[in-house]
């Protein structure tokens, strides 16, 4: 009795695995996706903008965490206390930090 019993156990623990693989979905492959149009934006990223020339609104919408405000000030810096040595000069600017002057350090240089 015990044997039959394990058997038919057994029996249905197979077969209920098999239509279980069976049933189960199959992922179409994926497709890779080539894009038509290249994005200027992203092209426009590649470069780096810099602080001696660059005007607010392109400071403003380049770099992360620089709203207007933030822009016009390291424009007015820079009209102030004339061209930015280095990077690290940002800091100086009132309004920026060490957390976005790291978060765009490398978007930035200086000529």
């Amino acid at each position: 009795m015990r044997t039959s019993s394990f058997h038919s156990l057994v029996f249905a623990l197979l077969a209920s695995a098999s239509l279980t693989a069976i049933a189960a979905p199959v992922n179409p492959p994926e497709v890779m996706k080539v894009p038509l149009v290249q994005d200027v934006a992203t092209e426009a990223q590649l470069g780096k903008v810099d602080l001696n020339s660059a005007d607010a609104p392109t400071l403003q919408r380049e770099l992360a965490g620089v709203g207007e405000a933030k822009a016009k000030a390291i424009v007015a810096y820079r009209d102030s206390n004339g061209a930015f040595a280095s990077i690290d000069e940002l800091l100086e600017v009132k309004g920026i930090g060490k957390a976005i002057l790291d978060r765009n350090r490398d978007r930035i240089e200086v000529n």
